[in-house]
């Protein structure tokens, strides 16, 4: 059995090594091929070409990168054209794969997406070009699957890989010790991976410790920052707000960071649903371009109430959501001071958390390679 694979970040990466090594436990000597990351190069699988190839962001650097991009996809589309494997898995990087995975399925090749493009959220008219594309969609999230049944689109629910291998109820007291945190109440702070992210929201998280710190003086904070230019660009934010001592700044361990705290102030992503699985209770921020505001706002292209996934998991609102305007130190200060001074809130929080760590839990790398197999079998 051969299977072709395209991973193109870090998270694409694990979930591809997670699917090798549920297939190869039955059975061993399947073989793997694309493009791979570390994980899913060390699983087994060969890199035609790596992960990082596909590590391409922001608005400029995307459009410089293009051809080599293009070059890239055809070069794939070539080699397995001329030699198909038994099934394709495009992981993520839907502008990438999803362009593959329609040549692929044209040419015979059975095709699947691994975690669905936000089509729910915006955009919805992109679900056609899903349907175009591949045979099957593993979502991660539970409501994916009912609004790709709603467009008749073949998904399966696998549960969030994140859920899996989160450690339940993690050892608050023992995470503080582990990083030298010496005070309380602890607030984590994840301004963003990203430099447009902590750029727009750097000054106004360092300003909301600011105004904690005067209404709280034994607050201590934590900030695990994705990267060493991004650590100094949210230290320059800290000291411009004088709060520079209070906060212990870290190389990555945002697991670590977000276990250790009592609350958690983050930048709305990947990062709202890790701390909602840790069980810790959060207040989330975003602001965008103005002008991708506005059109977002003016063309109505945004179809969800809310912008975090917890929210949006949960029959009703758990998470304080601070968007644009919105999003200023009295507000998110005054909504992290409101949780650190209600432990009966806290904890009816957490429990609700815990249910969502229970729904998404599901065995994600078994499901995946289960859904994969199952349709070699099938074609």
């Amino acid at each position: 059995m051969r299977i072709g694979l395209v991973a193109g970040e870090t998270s694409g990466d694990l979930l591809g090594a997670g699917l090798i090594k549920a297939i190869l436990e039955r059975y061993p000597d399947a073989e793997f091929e694309g493009v791979a990351g570390p994980g899913m190069q060390a699983a087994g699988c060969a890199a035609w070409y790596d992960a990082e190839e596909l590590a391409v962001m922001g608005l400029i650097e995307p459009l410089r990168q293009l051809p080599r991009l293009l070059r890239l996809r055809r070069d794939l589309i070539k080699r397995w054209i001329a030699n198909p494997p038994d099934v394709f898995v495009g992981i993520d990087a839907p502008d990438f794969n999803l362009g593959l995975e329609k040549k692929l399925r044209g040419a015979g090749i059975a095709t699947v997406h691994y975690v669905s493009p936000s089509v729910w959220a915006w955009r919805q008219g992109r679900v056609r070009k899903v349907a175009a594309a591949v045979d099957k969609v593993l979502c991660l999230l539970p409501f994916e699957q009912k609004f790709y049944a709603a467009h008749n689109v073949s998904a399966e629910f696998v549960g969030h890989p994140m859920a899996d291998s989160i450690v339940i109820e993690p050892d608050r007291q023992a995470m503080r010790r582990k990083l030298g945190l010496a005070g309380n109440p602890v607030v984590a702070i994840l301004p963003g991976s990203r430099h447009s992210e902590v750029s727009r929201l750097g000054p106004l998280f360092a300003a909301t410790a600011a105004w904690l710190k005067e209404r709280s003086p034994g607050i201590v904070f934590v900030a695990p920052m994705a990267g060493s230019r991004l650590k100094d660009e949210f230290a320059a934010h800290l000291a411009a707000a004088g709060v520079a001592d209070s906060v212990t700044l870290l190389d990555g361990q945002a697991r670590d960071a977000i276990s250790a705290s009592d609350v958690v102030l983050l930048a709305s992503g990947t990062a709202a649903l890790e701390a909602a699985l840790l069980g810790r209770p959060m207040v989330a921020a975003y602001r965008l371009a103005a002008l991708t505001y506005f059109l977002l706002r003016t063309f109505r292209l945004m179809k969800v109430t809310h912008f975090t996934l917890p929210n949006l998991l949960s029959p009703e609102p758990i998470v304080p959501e601070c968007m644009q305007a919105d999003a200023t130190p009295d507000r998110m200060g005054g909504e992290l001071l409101d949780l650190l001074q209600d432990p009966d809130r806290r904890t009816v929080i957490e429990h609700k958390f815990a249910k969502l760590r229970e729904e998404l839990a599901q065995g994600a790398d078994q499901l995946a390679a289960n859904a994969v197999l199952e349709l070699v079998k099938h074609k």
